[in-house]
C-alpha cells in the first residue's frame, strides 16, 4: 500500500517533527510505504501523489479539516487515518484514536477500514463542527503561540474576552418541512460530539447519517451566560434546542461569522448537509 504522512509542526505542541522517523518504522512493519510531507497550508498537499491509497493526517482539527476540504474538492476517494497531534483533538476522540502519536500510528497501520460521516455547509466540508454566535470562534482567535504555552487554557483566555461581546442572533431555520424563527446566542452543527473537549452532544453518532444541532436561546447576557453554564455541566437545559436532521438551512439578517472545525466558515444563508458515510477511516 502507498501511502502519504501529512504532519503539521505548527499543531500542539510542535512535537510532531520529534516522531517522524518512528512513525515511518511502524507503517513499514506493516508492509506501508509511506511518504512524510510537511503541510503546506498554501498548496495542494496531494498534488503529484494523487494514486495514494492513504493519507495519515498528523495535526489537530484545523488540519484535518484543511486535508478534508483538499481531498473532497479534488474528488480524491481515499482512505484517512488521524494521528491526533493538536490542542483538542475532537474529530480524532470521535473515531475512537489512541491519545498518543505513536499508539495512533500503530492502530492505523493494523487497523481496518469503516465509514463515517462528513458535514458539509455551502461549499465548505467539516468533519466535527459548525458554529457560529458566542465562544464559536475562539480557537480561531487563538494564537498558535498561546496554544503551545498552555494548552486548552488559552482557548479559555480568548473565550472570556468573546463572552463581552455576547448579543442575539435573529436566525430563521428551515428543516423537514418546517421553518422556526429563533433569537439565538449560539448555534453548533455537530457531526462529532464534542468542542474543545466539552462533549456537548453526547448522543450525537458519527455514523448515523445525521447531524445534531444546539441551539442556545438569546435572554439577556446575565440569564444566557446562566443557561449556557448549566447546560456546560448538567448537559440539560430548556433554554437549549437539540435537533437531529440529515440537512438543515439557516439564514440570519446581520453579517456573522462561522466556524468549521476550528477554521473560517461560510457565510450566511447556510445548507448544512450530513453526508452519510462520506469518508473511509483507517483505525
Amino acid at each position: 500500500m502507498k501511502a502519504l504522512l501529512l504532519y503539521n509542526t505548527l499543531s500542539g505542541r510542535g512535537r510532531i517533527r520529534h516522531y517522524v522517523t518512528d512513525i515511518r518504522a511502524i507503517f513499514a512493519r506493516a508492509g506501508i510505504d509511506i511518504t512524510p510531507r510537511e503541510i503546506d497550508f498554501r498548496s495542494n498537499p496531494f498534488e503529484g501523489v494523487e494514486d495514494v491509497e492513504l493519507v495519515v493526517v498528523c495535526g489537530g482539527d484545523g488540519t484535518v479539516n484543511f486535508v478534508i476540504n483538499t481531498m473532497m474538492s479534488a474528488g480524491l476517494n481515499i482512505t484517512l487515518g488521524i494521528i491526533p497531534a493538536g490542542t483538542a483533538n475532537d474529530f480524532a476522540r470521535a473515531i475512537g484514536m489512541d491519545s498518543t502519536i505513536l499508539g495512533a500510528a500503530h492502530q492505523i497501520a493494523n487497523g481496518t477500514i469503516r465509514r463515517v460521516d462528513c458535514g458539509k455547509a455551502n461549499d465548505k466540508y467539516f468533519v466535527n463542527i459548525l458554529s457560529f454566535g458566542v465562544l464559536t470562534t475562539t480557537s480561531q482567535h487563538t494564537s498558535n503561540t498561546a496554544k503551545h504555552l498552555i494548552g486548552k487554557l488559552a482557548y479559555l483566555r480568548t473565550g472570556m474576552v468573546d463572552l463581552l461581546n455576547l448579543r442575539h442572533i435573529p436566525l430563521t431555520l428551515r428543516y423537514n418541512g418546517e421553518e422556526l424563527k429563533i433569537d439565538t446566542a449560539m448555534c453548533l452543527a455537530f457531526n462529532g460530539n464534542s468542542a474543545g473537549q466539552f462533549r456537548l452532544a453526547p448522543k450525537s453518532n458519527i455514523e448515523d447519517g445525521k447531524l445534531d444541532i444546539l441551539i442556545l436561546d438569546y435572554d439577556n447576557r446575565v440569564r444566557t451566560c446562566w443557561n449556557m453554564m448549566s447546560y456546560l455541566i448538567n448537559r440539560e437545559s430548556e433554554a437549549v434546542h437539540h435537533l437531529r436532521c440529515e440537512s438543515i438551512e439557516l439564514d440570519c439578517d446581520i453579517d456573522l461569522c462561522t466556524d468549521v472545525d476550528g477554521q473560517p466558515g461560510p457565510k450566511m444563508p447556510l445548507r448544512i448537509e450530513c453526508l452519510a458515510g462520506a469518508l473511509k477511516i483507517k483505525a
